[in-house]
């Protein structure tokens, strides 16, 4: 299991990262979907297999991939955050990676993921019924936690449901609550190994107090991710690293069907490509997470962070195009990595 992690986090360190450093202070859907669904998540798919880290021929150099890649994740308009790692050959690139964002909705995968360990140790039943956990008005940081109360009792699979779906704040809340709060997060995380994400604040809390530093001049370690990390986490869940095939299968099944973030990941991939994935928006930042699956069969795991770019709009744009020229990038290499194999003959 740390094996298979240290590979995937050396593959993106190794990387050259190439920015400024921060300033601190349906139809063919529904099929396209059913197809990720026993892809992804069936655990009688073929076994996930660990990444290895591939020698490349100039460790030290940038070739046009990650030249185009750094140049689409320029710091001028707001921090941009990028990691990403081509799960069968281990072949990583990063543009502040190592950076802390605002983690924002695309921790509800790591909240989900803590409530499925406990179903996987007997502890919570999918079937089990916990209320919506609904905001009480109140003024931004006139206390530690905003008040909350308790909602409408849906089952634990339908809250995972809304809260990867739909990003539903309310189910969300309702899982965290069941678990024990934001630090039971942090401490699955840690515990497995995944040391760059952090969760301080429940989701009623966070949004509430949402605003008060600008993510795209400061760095507020509360509630946040680097890309490296959340890319070793997305890496870890297909492959099994953490969770039972049943609970895996509930998790990235939930991210087939993610509704959000249309203008994000989704709009800039082909047909042919599937892609399971979570979004994040706050004040001045927007994200996308996820695991894309290419026409040629290899699975990439890719975490998007943007700041500024003059609105949402812009930081949609700027999401969809470095996925796509990551999807590029990547299919580009193994059309070369053949040819010279071809070549060599």
């Amino acid at each position: 299991m740390l094996k298979a992690q240290n590979a995937i986090l050396g593959a993106l360190a190794l990387t050259v990262a190439i920015a400024a450093p921060p300033v601190l202070a349906k139809g063919d859907v529904d099929g396209l979907e059913q197809a990720f669904d026993r892809v992804f998540s069936s655990g009688s798919a073929r076994p996930p297999q660990p990444a290895v880290l591939l020698p490349r021929q100039n460790p030290t150099g940038i070739n046009g991939f990650e030249a185009r890649l750094a140049q689409l994740a320029s710091a001028s308009q707001g921090r941009i955050g990028v990691a990403a790692v081509d799960l069968s050959s281990g072949r990583g690139v990063s543009v502040m990676g190592d950076q802390p964002f605002p983690l924002a909705s695309t921790g509800k995968i790591a909240i989900v993921a803590t409530f499925l360990e406990g179903v996987d140790q007997g502890r919570y039943k999918l079937t089990d019924r916990f209320p919506l956990m609904m905001p009480v008005p109140s003024a931004r940081f006139s206390s530690a936690v905003a008040p909350v109360r308790p909602g409408a009792m849906l089952s634990a699979e339908q809250l995972i449901e809304l809260a990867i779906t739909r990003s539903d704040n309310h189910a969300t809340d309702a899982l965290l609550a069941a678990i024990g709060g934001p630090q039971a997060v942090t401490r699955w995380l840690r515990r497995n190994g995944i040391n760059g994400i952090r969760l301080d604040r429940d989701i009623a809390t966070m949004v509430r107090d949402d605003g008060a530093i600008d993510p795209a001049r400061k760095i507020d370690l509360r509630d946040s991710t680097t890309p490296q990390a959340m890319a070793v986490l997305l890496a870890g869940l297909y492959q099994g690293q953490w969770l039972s095939a049943q609970s895996r299968e509930v998790l990235l099944g939930a991210m087939s069907r993610c509704r959000t973030g249309i203008h994000r990941m989704r709009a800039a991939l082909p047909g042919d490509a599937m892609v399971g994935h979570k979004t994040g928006t706050l004040s001045n930042t927007s994200s996308d997470v996820g695991l894309i699956r290419s026409s040629d069969g290899r699975t990439i795991a890719v975490a998007i962070y943007v700041t500024g770019q003059g609105g949402k709009p812009g930081r949609d744009q700027r999401i969809a195009s470095i996925t796509r020229a990551i999807y590029d990038g990547y299919q580009a290499e193994t059309a070369s990595d053949l040819a010279m194999i071809g070549g060599s003959r």
